[in-house]
């Protein structure tokens, strides 16, 4: 065997590892676990840090691995992901739950070793991801309701890996992702809509690109911000935004909510598309202002 040709079957092997775990969405979700735990972290310990993120890919991981098993022939009915490991047959179904369940058991032992809260809390992610959240998206738009909650485990994922506890702060940075859910997946649902219908799920609230789910896509945009600023109260513990940081906040907010507004006046998939990149923006700046505001202040 050349090198050329092992080196080319590595890279194939990586490809289908990345492709298979979504891994820009797990980078994504563990880069809130990481704001999560600095925001908590009275000092930086780089070996949690490097646990957390490991564990955190690995749940990650595994739960997208076990929704492409599931949503196999599925997978295949849509453009978008009709070329994915198992439908295109570069995968097996076998080889994938195998991979999936070796992720599942290193990523809630890494986890484990945080404490075993975290683990807990991974756990619980994962089962409602695949067991509740997954077979869901073809029965009821509830779906997106469901898939909320291990949506917004990550951010208060990282504080409780820092602490070891659950309280306001962790709680807090909760209700904050879970709000942000509803605009994000509602906008994808929405310029997505044809290739969801071909698979038959059920991602809109209404069922339809009309003007009531545009108005839901406007409140919980609003809802959002509003989770965002609670922190600036004093109420949240330890979780604390400063004025300038609250004002940041809010121009972020309105920043998203403008775009919210914005497909409701134009309903049309571009529209969507462009609130999609914003609400994208909007969570990660959001949770590089409230990193950056505990370090400075």
């Amino acid at each position: 065997m050349s090198v050329n040709t092992s080196n080319t079957k590595v890279q194939n092997l990586i490809g289908s590892f990345a492709e298979i775990t979504k891994a820009r969405l797990s980078v994504s979700v563990v880069f809130s676990s990481v704001a999560g735990y600095l925001l908590a972290a009275p000092q930086v310990d780089f070996y949690t840090l490097f646990l957390l993120c490991l564990g955190g890919y690995c749940m990650v991981g595994a739960s997208n691995v076990y929704n492409q098993i599931i949503e196999k022939d599925l997978d295949a009915l849509m453009e978008r992901t009709k070329m994915r490991p198992l439908p295109s047959g570069r995968m097996t179904s076998n080889a994938a739950f195998i991979l999936a369940s070796l992720l599942t058991v290193i990523g809630i032992a890494v986890l484990y070793a945080i404490n075993p809260k975290t683990a807990l809390f991974g756990a619980i992610s994962i089962f409602m991801y695949v067991s509740l959240y997954t077979p869901l998206k073809t029965k009821s738009p509830l779906a997106v309701f469901v898939g909320a909650f291990p949506g917004a485990i990550p951010f208060m994922l990282g504080w409780v890996a820092a602490t070891g506890e659950f309280g306001i702060e962790p709680g807090t940075l909760f209700m904050i992702q879970f709000f942000w859910q509803f605009p994000h997946f509602w906008a994808i649902g929405w310029f997505l809509y044809d290739d969801y219908e071909r698979a038959g799920f059920k991602m809109l609230p209404t069922g339809k690109r009309d003007k009531n789910t545009a108005i839901q896509i406007v409140l919980y945009s609003v809802w959002t911000v509003l989770a965002s600023l609670v922190p600036a109260s004093g109420m949240t513990g330890s979780l604390y935004l400063s004025p300038i940081a609250a004002i940041l906040v809010l121009g972020l907010g309105i920043w998203m909510v403008y775009y919210a507004i914005r497909l409701y006046r134009k309903r049309t998939d571009k529209a969507a598309r462009q609130l999609m990149l914003v609400s994208v923006s909007y969570i990660t700046l959001l949770q590089v202002i409230f990193v950056v505001d505990k370090f400075v202040r």
